[in-house]
């Protein structure tokens, strides 16, 4: 199990002394010295005057598997262009399942390749009961809780105080985030330089807000914006769990914010901004990995007949909430850019705002459609409720599938995710060098690469 010895392992605390960092700074100043500088800090595997990179990692439940495909891709593309040390997302902002994702790289962010290879690690041989309780007893005193409630509730005023919380019981959840996330050791690696920011982001049931809790080595003030702020804060896990907190499914998480308690639920609800957390935190190129496809391939529109059961208006409502804000926050910015490039220097220098390159990098099939192959992976409990709300069927008809592809915490379907956002992202290995500046892979030696890559098997 990955990161459970995470704590134990250590960057040298040794720092160059204060004429070494004052000897530093004056050589940066230079630009013919600055270019011939070599970072003394092994975090540092980018060039001095390369931008800052941000990652941001989105919700969609068990779709977050895709997430470490993609970056799995990275890494290899990375590696096959000779760069095999430093971090290359110093900013990272994550939502939802994303910020679970987003945190164990923080915690891991001495070592990319490492941390990668945890990551698949994990993903590929996920069940569902790390996740949430898929044992037959679970499910049924859920059920009972839900049934006696919305029968009785009204007539047996005992029966207010035991309401449930939720469709599904993600305690073991909790347990899981304690071995794969270590705030104190991410407080460690940003002071070393491996990490600049960490964002993860949640929505109050309480005010209605979309809240940013965040950590940066910098000193970056807390912003506000429409029905959204951020709040600077130490990462644990019960931030985690706050954000990936899916409406229904999981229950809402309790955090103390500006000295009250507040309930928390999943982070993509009311995020109509998801790429601006990692700008307000210093990054000036982000590449950004989506869980559902940005365009649908011409053709007639899929469709029923039928009226819609309550799994599919249940994924219908979570593919909302998950993806839609994304493309359009995406537009935004691209907009943005556009106009800036339209701008006079003089009024560029008038202006805060600023062009910030964009990389995103989305499924190129349904995952709705993938998920609906492997529903019978799931244990027979789920099955057996997903099947009262209207699951059925299987592959491209099945129905429901959408609701699904959030809560298939299962091998077999995270596997897929995996080499599929492997391969999307090595299908674009061009646009990824131009994005982050790396070098000719042709010049890399083959068997280098293949004995890293051999880390990286799911």
């Amino acid at each position: 199990m990955w990161l459970l010895n995470a704590a134990s392992r250590r960057v040298p605390a040794w720092q160059p002394p204060q004429a070494m960092r004052s000897l530093r700074r004056a050589f940066l100043r230079q630009p013919l010295l600055a270019a011939c500088y070599l970072p003394i800090d092994e975090c540092a595997g980018a060039a001095m005057t390369d931008p800052i990179t941000g990652l941001v990692l989105t919700g969609g439940g068990a779709r977050a598997g895709y997430q470490v495909g993609v970056l799995k891709g990275i890494a290899q593309i990375r590696r096959d262009a000779g760069i095999v040390s430093g971090n290359p997302f110093p900013v990272i902002a994550g939502t939802s399942a994303g910020a679970i994702n987003a945190a164990a790289l923080a915690t891991r962010a001495d070592d990319f390749d490492r941390a990668i290879a945890d990551l698949v690690e994990v993903w590929a041989n996920f069940r569902v009961g790390q996740i949430y309780r898929a044992d037959l007893p679970g499910i049924i005193r859920t059920g009972a809780r839900w049934l006696g409630m919305l029968m009785f509730g009204w007539l047996i005023p005992a029966l207010q105080g035991r309401r449930p919380q939720s469709l599904l019981d993600n305690s073991p959840l909790q347990s899981s985030l304690r071995e794969w996330v270590d705030p104190t050791r991410i407080h460690e690696l940003m002071q070393q330089g491996c990490l600049r920011a960490l964002a993860v982001t949640a929505s109050s049931y309480g005010s209605g807000l979309h809240v940013t809790f965040y950590e940066a080595v910098d000193d970056i003030q807390p912003w506000t914006r429409s029905q959204r702020f951020a709040v600077r804060d130490a990462i644990a896990p019960q931030h985690l769990l706050a954000s990936s907190a899916i409406p229904f499914v999981f229950p809402a998480v309790p955090l103390r914010i500006e000295g009250r308690i507040e309930y928390f639920g999943d982070g993509s609800m009311r995020q109509s901004a998801p790429i601006s957390p990692a700008i307000h935190l210093g990054a000036e190129r982000i590449l950004v990995v989506g869980g559902g496809r940005i365009k649908e391939p011409a053709g007639p529109r899929a469709g029923c007949s039928e009226y819609p059961n309550l799994a599919q208006v249940a994924g219908h409502a979570l593919s909302n909430i998950f993806l839609d804000s994304l493309t359009a926050d995406a537009e935004r910015l691209q907009r943005i850019n556009t106009t800036l490039g339209l701008l006079p220097v003089d009024a560029l220098g008038r202006t805060t705002l600023r062009p910030i390159e964009v990389l995103m990098i989305s499924p190129s099939e349904r995952l709705d459609d993938l998920a609906g192959k492997h529903i019978d992976s799931l244990p027979f409990a789920v099955r057996s409720l997903l099947r009262a709300v209207g699951v059925s069927g299987r592959g491209e008809s099945a129905r429901g599938a959408a609701l699904v592809s959030y809560l298939l915490f299962e091998s077999a379907y995270t596997r897929e995710l995996i080499d599929l956002g492997c391969s999307d992202t090595l299908a674009r290995r061009d646009e990824v060098l131009r994005f982050f500046n790396w070098g000719d892979p042709s010049q890399q030696g083959e068997t280098s690469r293949l004995q890293v890559d051999s880390r990286f098997k799911a």
